[in-house]
């Protein structure tokens, strides 16, 4: 996806969309939690490689390759209801994100309204999804009363913001990753999880890495006690993409070098790695003591960032709440390097007599991208609604998941002093 410049160091797909003339509302706005942007490589969705998003350059965004769905999600699906939620989606950008995690096939929901900052794509989204209704924010959208839930797949410094305007309008919430950002992490968390409490709504965080064949094989292995306590996980999350860090620019409105994704700190965007212990146990990540590494790409030069950031890679320790331990590691200049995996051992050997199957999806509701995670994902949102039950990634794991990164974000900068993680339970 990078090409290399004269410098040895990869240019900016965003040197190529300003070629053509794309906006910032027109990418970021879809793009919202780096997993569409900053996919996994390799993991498909059932459209063929002609459907699926493509860089500026022609090339298939990583996440949504061809090749990797489940042929069998949608074997022995049961309805739990005949009714449908009334959603409305907010993000459609390069990755059309908003359109590419199925609510619109799905038996259960009706797309009433979508939004995107920019008009062009707001009318794309609404098309792909067959909304009748198109508002110029999702801040407007979310005013609108006849809408029951929001998915909002916008940029990432909007998550929480987002999140918390549309509980507080009574709305159930899907949001992309990560669950709060940035020097607010912590303020953001402490008010959504009390805009959680508060709304009595759902609140689910879109982790794909959780609906991951081998990580959901080893949860059920969990949950069925064939592994015992983890002992020991770790969990990855590679990109060489120092140079796809250009994006929204609140200064001028434009997508540029100097957007949020400039010299992002690996650990502010941590959740597909924590997932590996998280989604696994249901357990907390209590204690971080974090690493990092200064980047030789000079969009982190000496920390003279928004982010006041200079590392490229950011390597941390966690202690568990079953008393374990657990490796994370977020890299965006490793060479040699890509995509979401980790690794998870227990006490006790793993079982093959366990089935590790994920849960059959409805009739039309695709596998998707990053690992045959974006169906199963909205399937587990609509039916926490429908059931009255307790999202897969619910607010409590979403925040561990991010705050574990932000706090070893905060090590990091420390030296790798051990810090404790704030735990925000329901």
């Amino acid at each position: 996806m990078n090409s290399e410049g004269q410098d040895g160091e990869s240019k900016s797909p965003i040197e190529n969309l300003e070629r053509v003339g794309m906006s910032r509302r027109g990418l970021l706005q879809g793009v919202g939690g780096a997993s569409a942007f900053l996919g996994m490589a390799g993991l498909a969705g059932p459209a063929g490689a002609q459907d699926a998003p493509k860089d500026a350059d022609g090339k298939v965004i990583p996440g949504f390759e061809e090749g990797q769905g489940d042929p069998n999600a949608a074997k022995g699906w049961q309805p739990v209801s005949d009714r449908k939620i009334r959603v409305g989606i907010a993000g459609y950008g390069l990755c059309r994100f908003g359109a590419s995690f199925f609510y619109q096939n799905h038996p259960n929901v009706e797309v009433v309204a979508a939004t995107d900052l920019d008009a062009q794509r707001c009318a794309g989204l609404a098309e792909a999804v067959g909304a009748k209704k198109t508002y110029p924010s999702c801040e407007e959208m979310i005013k609108d009363k006849s809408i029951e839930a929001v998915y909002i797949a916008t940029d990432a410094p909007s998550h929480a913001r987002l999140a918390i305007m549309a509980l507080e309008h009574g709305k159930h919430v899907c949001s992309a990753v990560p669950a709060v950002f940035g020097f607010e992490a912590e303020d953001e968390a402490e008010r959504l999880f009390n805009a959680v409490k508060a709304s009595g709504m759902k609140y689910m965080m879109n982790e794909t890495s959780t609906f991951h064949a081998a990580l959901y094989a080893k949860r059920l292995q969990y949950q069925a006690g064939a592994l015992g306590k983890v002992i020991y996980s770790e969990g990855e999350y590679y990109h060489d993409t120092a140079g796809m860090l250009g994006s929204y620019n609140p200064k001028n409105g434009a997508i540029d070098g100097f957007g949020w994704r400039r010299a992002l700190p690996p650990m502010w965007y941590p959740t597909h790695a924590t997932a590996y212990y998280v989604s696994v146990t249901g357990g907390r990540l209590t204690e971080a003591s974090g690493l990092g590494m200064t980047s030789l790409y000079s969009v982190y030069k000496d920390g003279e960032n928004a982010h006041r950031n200079a590392f490229g890679t950011e390597v941390a320790m966690f202690k568990t709440s079953e008393g374990g331990m657990s490796r994370m590691a977020v890299s965006w200049d490793m060479k040699n390097a890509h995509g979401e995996q980790g690794r998870v051992y227990g006490q006790k050997p793993h079982d093959k007599t366990v089935k590790g199957d994920r849960p059959a999806l409805p009739p039309g509701v695709g596998a998707g991208g990053h690992g045959g995670s974006h169906g199963q994902l909205t399937s587990n949102f609509i039916e926490s609604i429908l059931l009255d039950k307790k999202p897969i990634v619910d607010v409590s794991e979403a925040l561990n998941m991010t705050m574990a990164g932000v706090i070893a974000h905060k090590s990091a900068l420390k030296d790798g002093e051990w810090l404790k993680i704030p735990q925000y339970e329901v």
